[in-house]
C-alpha cells in the first residue's frame, strides 16, 4: 500500500501529472458531452435554422487559422532555401498537424451525421466551395501527416522497439521540399476558399465581399507564425525539454511585425469601405460589430489589442528584443486572429434580411453557446493542449537544435540498427 501511495505521489503529484490531470477531466467531460450530441442530436445545442454555425465552426475555423504556420514556415524554409529557420518549420508542422486534428474533431460534431463524412469525397459537387474546402482539408492534413512522420520517428520507444518502423518514417524528410509546395498549393486554396465561402453568400450581406478570401488567407498565415512562435516560448520557460535560439524568433518577429503593418492598412479599407452606402443587411450587421454587442470584441479583441499593439511591439526594436514584450505581443495577435474568425462568423447570423416581395426587412437574432456546446469546444481545445505537451516532452517538436544534418544522423542511426538487427 505504501509503495502505491508512493507511486502515486511520484507520478500524479508532480506538475507534468497534475497538467495531465486537469487535460483529462476536460477531454472525459467533452468525451460525454460528445456522445449525447451523437445520441440526441443537434437538438440539445443552440444551433438554430437562422444560427447554424456557432462555436464548434468558430474553434474549427481558429484552430485551421492558427496551424496556417505549418506552410508558411515550410514554405520559407524549403522552396526559399532559409534553412537557418527549419526548427520554427517542424514546430509549425506539429502545431499544424495539431490544429488540424482539432478542426476535424469540431466538424464531426457539428456536421450532424458524422457517419456520412466520406460522402464529398466520393460524390463530388464541383460547384461547391465547400466541396473545395473538404478536398483541400482532407488532402492537407495527409501532407501533414507524411510531414509530421519524422517528428515521431524520434519517439524513443519508437526507435528502440520498431527501428525498421521508425527507419522508415524518418525517412519521408527527404521528401520535404515536395511535401513544401504540395502543403503550399494546398492549404492556400483551403485558407482562401473559407473565405470564399463566406464572401459568396448573397443572402448575407455582410459577407457578401470579394476581399473575404484575402482577409482569411493573411489571418491564417499571421496567428499560424504567431502561434508557432508564442507556443515555443512559451514551451521554453515551462520546460528544459524545450531549447529555442531567441535570436531566430526574434528576426521572424521582426518579419510579422512589417506584414502586421500591411494587415492593418487592408482592414482600415475594408472597414471604410462599409461605410459608404446604406444596404439592408450589411450596414445592420455592421453596425452591430462596430456599435452593438460585438463592438468590444471588434475595436478591442481584434484592433486594438489583436493587431495595432503587437504591431508596435514588434516595430519597436527594443520591446521586440524583451522576451516578455515579445510573448505577449505573439499571444495578441493569436487572440486577435480567434477574435476575427469568431467576429465574421457570427455577425452574418446576427441580422438576417428577408427576400420576400416587398420592403426590405431585417430580423435580429442573438446565439449563446449551450451547455453541451462549451463543453465539448473545452475538449477540443485541451486535447490541442494535451498533444503540443505532449510533442514538447516526449518529440522534441520544440527543438532549435535540430538541423537537416541531425536528421541524416538520426536516418543512420535507425539504419544501422535495423542492419545490427537483421
Amino acid at each position: 500500500m505504501k509503495t502505491i501511495l508512493k507511486t502515486i505521489r511520484e507520478n500524479i503529484f508532480t506538475p507534468w501529472g497534475l497538467w495531465l490531470s486537469f487535460l483529462g477531466v476536460i477531454l472525459l467531460s467533452a468525451l460525454i458531452g460528445g456522445i449525447l450530441v451523437f445520441w440526441k442530436g443537434l437538438v440539445i445545442t443552440n444551433l438554430t435554422n437562422l444560427v447554424p454555425w456557432g462555436l464548434w465552426i468558430t474553434i474549427d475555423l481558429s484552430s485551421i487559422a492558427v496551424a496556417a504556420g505549418a506552410f508558411s514556415m515550410c514554405a520559407v524554409v524549403y522552396l526559399f532555401g532559409l534553412k537557418r529557420y527549419e526548427p520554427i518549420a517542424r514546430t509549425a508542422t506539429f502545431v499544424g498537424f495539431t490544429g488540424y486534428s482539432m478542426a476535424m474533431m469540431a466538424l464531426l460534431l457539428d456536421i450532424g451525421r458524422p457517419d456520412r463524412f466520406w460522402k464529398s469525397f466520393v460524390f463530388w459537387n464541383t460547384h461547391s466551395l465547400l466541396w473545395e474546402v473538404t478536398m483541400c482539408v482532407g488532402l492537407y492534413f495527409t501532407v501533414l501527416l507524411l510531414e509530421v512522420m519524422p517528428i515521431l520517428a524520434s519517439f524513443d520507444w519508437l526507435r528502440k522497439k520498431f527501428p525498421a518502423i521508425a527507419h522508415k518514417m524518418e525517412h519521408l524528410h527527404h521528401y520535404a521540399p515536395v511535401l513544401a509546395i504540395a502543403g503550399l498549393a494546398l492549404s492556400s486554396l483551403h485558407q482562401s476558399s473559407l473565405g470564399a465561402v463566406y464572401g459568396v453568400i448573397k443572402a448575407r450581406p455582410i459577407w457578401y465581399r470579394p476581399e473575404m478570401s484575402v482577409m482569411f488567407m493573411f489571418t491564417a498565415i499571421l496567428g499560424g507564425i504567431a502561434l508557432t512562435l508564442f507556443a515555443s516560448m512559451l514551451a521554453a520557460r515551462l520546460t528544459s525539454k524545450a531549447k529555442i535560439n531567441d535570436a531566430l524568433i526574434e528576426r521572424v518577429a521582426q518579419v510579422l511585425g512589417y506584414m502586421m503593418m500591411a494587415y492593418l492598412y487592408w482592414r482600415f479599407w475594408d472597414w471604410l469601405a462599409q461605410t459608404y452606402t446604406y444596404e439592408p443587411g450589411r450596414t445592420e450587421g455592421f453596425e452591430l460589430l462596430t456599435k452593438g454587442p460585438l463592438s468590444f470584441n471588434f475595436w478591442v479583441g481584434e484592433m486594438l489589442v489583436g493587431a495595432l499593439l503587437p504591431t508596435i511591439i514588434l516595430l519597436k526594436r527594443s520591446w521586440r528584443q524583451t522576451p516578455l514584450w515579445r510573448m505577449l505581443a505573439f499571444a495578441m495577435i493569436v487572440g486577435g486572429v480567434v477574435a476575427f474568425r469568431f467576429d465574421t462568423n457570427i455577425v452574418g447570423f446576427l441580422a438576417v434580411i428577408s427576400y420576400l416581395p416587398g420592403e426590405a426587412l431585417v430580423q435580429y437574432t442573438s446565439y449563446t453557446p449551450s451547455l453541451v456546446e462549451a463543453v465539448t469546444g473545452a475538449g477540443i481545445v485541451a486535447f490541442g493542449l494535451l498533444a503540443f505537451s505532449v510533442g514538447v516532452k516526449y518529440l522534441r517538436v520544440v527543438d532549435h537544435r535540430i538541423t537537416s544534418e541531425e536528421h541524416e544522423v538520426v536516418t543512420l542511426t535507425a539504419g544501422d540498427i535495423v542492419k545490427a538487427g537483421d
